[in-house]
């Protein structure tokens, strides 16, 4: 699946709920999203801690029978042996793959050197061919002015160190993605609804994207239904928001084992 212009849509689930839902659209694997998963437990991105995360990965893993990738973050730990763990105990729960990603919080780039042992910390834990380890690099989230230079190196770095896909989130122009996937000539994984504008697949696939994913757009996209209809019942007292809802009888039916 991973092949350069593939550009297959990984949609990011982040309860059992939403993979399920997924699932039944078709999708041959799917993605948690960190992001997600902290917003459905009322936090912010970037601060459930590694046994929560993976407690919630468990959940969603058990949901479908589909393959599923885990979103990592950083690893949940400050030695390249604590990723090491976490990845183990990611492949104990059944997930084929996982993102990792090179900065500390609250956002600052891990140095290359660092990074490339906590990637080979990772590998290690994890069987290769059969977990694909994608490597998150945030050089454009972080707003860098070299972040296309600086993407490219890290890339060669992390594909070396064993990463087998090259994760990009924060890239605007489709001009300047086309450039990464030539540049880096490996798999490529683009998240789409984080920046404007947002490019659909087939866009992507002509740019030479092997991996789309969705991140937390999907779940905030949710939240905001949530959210209006919040705003419905609270100024208007009406419901609205019901209309076209998947009728009860029918939700029991697809989420019944």
């Amino acid at each position: 699946m991973h092949r350069p212009g593939a550009g297959f849509i990984l949609p990011n689930a982040w309860d059992g709920g939403s993979a399920r839902i997924l699932e039944q659209a078709g999708f041959a694997a799917i993605a948690t999203t960190s992001a997600g998963i902290a917003f459905s437990l009322g936090a912010a991105d970037g601060t459930v801690e590694g046994p929560e995360m993976l407690e919630c990965v468990a959940r969603i893993v058990s949901a479908v029978a589909c393959p599923v990738t885990a979103d990592l973050e950083s690893g949940y730990g400050a030695t390249p042996e604590q990723v090491a763990a976490t990845v183990a105990a990611a492949v104990e729960l059944g997930v084929v793959g996982g993102n990792l990603e090179d900065v500390t919080r609250p956002g600052e780039l891990l140095s290359i050197e660092v990074a490339c042992e906590r990637l080979e910390a990772a590998r290690s834990a994890a069987p290769t061919g059969s977990f694909v380890l994608n490597a998150r690099t945030d050089s454009y989230m972080l707003g860098r002015p070299d972040a296309f230079a600086e993407t490219v190196r890290r890339a060669e770095r992390y594909l070396a160190a064993g990463a087998d896909c090259i994760f990009v989130p924060g890239v605007e122009a489709a001009e300047e993605i086309g450039r990464l996937t030539a540049a880096i000539g490996a798999p490529v994984n683009i998240v789409a609804g984080l920046v404007e504008p947002v490019l659909d697949a087939a866009t992507l696939r002509a740019l030479g994207v092997a991996r789309i994913s969705v991140g937390g757009t999907l779940a905030r996209a949710v939240l905001t239904l949530v959210e209006r209809a919040a705003r419905e019942m609270a100024e208007h007292g009406t419901f609205g928001f019901a209309q076209g809802a998947i009728p009860y009888r029918e939700i029991q039916r697809r989420f019944s084992r």
